[in-house]
């Protein structure tokens, strides 16, 4: 399917999906996965002041920034949404954004609660918004274990961030519980192909059913 379109010919809206979730739950492998399966969809890179873990690529996972430039950025009006998470601030950048909405692509935003609230107050029609539960605390200080980028006291604090961060479940349009990577997955997709089929979404279907009932067949 291409970018801005439902079906051949048809034009439609561009959509924001937001994915968040606890540390952990399996947020940023399902987008990675769906970046990789799904070439209509674009990622909105956010900034942050965070250190860049190993594993991490500049201008791909995020682009970093010193607190001084971060803060020029959000004085300067160039931020949609920022939020502070663990003593570090992340961003989305405002033009990348506006540019792919105008041309009606589909941009993925893996963003926290915060973030998510402040881009539905400014663009609430465009938003398709996703939480991802893990199956159990237990199972969510395993999956950071395992990670072992963290040392002890931050995935503690990690945790005590995972039960506030929970808590706003609520706020989303969907919530898929990441028991299984692959059958959670197989729902964020399916919640995203039934979102580029909303009728309000596709206004070009409009000009396309007037030209399908003033069709003459032969």
């Amino acid at each position: 399917m291409a970018a801005g379109y439902v079906s051949a010919g048809i034009r439609r809206r561009g959509l924001m999906l937001v994915l968040s979730s606890p540390s952990g739950a399996g947020k940023s492998t399902i987008a990675r996965n769906l970046l990789e399966s799904d070439h209509a969809l674009g990622l909105s890179v956010s900034v942050t002041t965070r250190a860049r873990r190993g594993s991490e690529i500049e201008g791909v996972h995020y682009r970093f920034v010193s607190r001084r430039e971060f803060e020029r950025l959000r004085d300067d009006d160039a931020l949609l949404e920022w939020a502070e998470v663990h003593g570090n601030f992340y961003a989305t950048p405002r033009e990348p954004v506006e540019a792919a909405m105008s041309e009606g692509r589909d941009m993925l935003f893996d963003i926290d609660w915060q973030g998510a609230l402040q881009l539905k107050e400014k663009m609430r029609a465009d938003i398709v918004s996703i939480f991802i539960l893990p199956p159990s605390m237990a199972e969510l200080k395993r999956r950071l274990k395992r990670r072992a980028e963290d040392a002890d006291d931050v995935i503690e604090r990690r945790l005590e961030n995972a039960r506030v961060e929970i808590e706003h479940w609520r706020d989303y349009d969907y919530v898929v519980v990441n028991r299984d990577l692959d059958a959670a997955f197989t729902e964020v997709k399916a919640i995203v192909t039934a979102e580029r089929l909303r009728r309000d979404r596709n206004p070009g279907l409009f000009d396309f059913v007037s030209s399908l009932l003033d069709e003459k067949p032969d």
